[in-house]
């Protein structure tokens, strides 16, 4: 589907890596586009489970489409705007990925609230101005442990007769802890 933003893999990688799963993890993941991020997660933590939030009904269940043809049974789609849908949300999350998504101070808020203390939250920025409100909300959260990545990936493509890298648009990933 046009428009719907997908991650990269190079960016969904570093995304992974950041939310440092555990076999049983269970990740919160607002603004799940196609669903890159939880079918790579339920491949990755069988006994795991995902909670993917989508606020577009016809993009959800492109998602669980795409589950479906990877053969993943542990995701569970919620079709909902954060943070107002948060608050139906049961289920107790340790890891939770934000792909976008506004207010971000708000989402922020309201999923360190529910993240049980060593949880970790990983958000993607590709602008500075977003980039500021996450650490900015990080920090008021008293996040530990905070990082920022910014990627800088480049493919090698076919032009014509030659070949040449071209950049992938770069992007900013921060994560953090909840300790007490």
């Amino acid at each position: 589907m046009p428009g719907i933003p997908l991650s990269k893999r190079e960016i969904r990688l570093l995304i992974l890596a950041q939310l440092r799963l555990k076999p049983d993890s269970v990740l919160l993941d607002i603004g799940a586009g196609t669903g890159t991020i939880p079918i790579e997660v339920g491949l990755l933590c069988p006994k795991g489970q995902i909670i993917a939030v989508e606020r577009d009904e016809e993009v959800a269940n492109l998602i669980r489409k795409n589950c479906d043809c990877f053969g993943i049974e542990n995701v569970q789609v919620v079709k909902g705007i954060a943070p107002d849908c948060l608050s139906e949300l049961k289920q107790i999350y340790d890891r939770v990925c934000i792909e976008g998504g506004q207010p971000i101070q708000k989402i922020l808020q309201a999923v360190w609230d529910h993240l049980p203390e060593s949880g970790r939250i990983v958000a993607t920025a590709i602008n500075l101005e977003t980039l500021y409100s996450i650490s900015q909300s990080l920090s008021q959260l008293q996040a530990r442990n905070v990082e920022v990545v910014q990627s800088a990936v480049n493919r090698l493509e076919n032009r014509g007769f030659s070949q040449t890298l071209t950049a992938v648009d770069p992007m900013f990933i921060l994560s953090g802890e909840k300790l007490n």
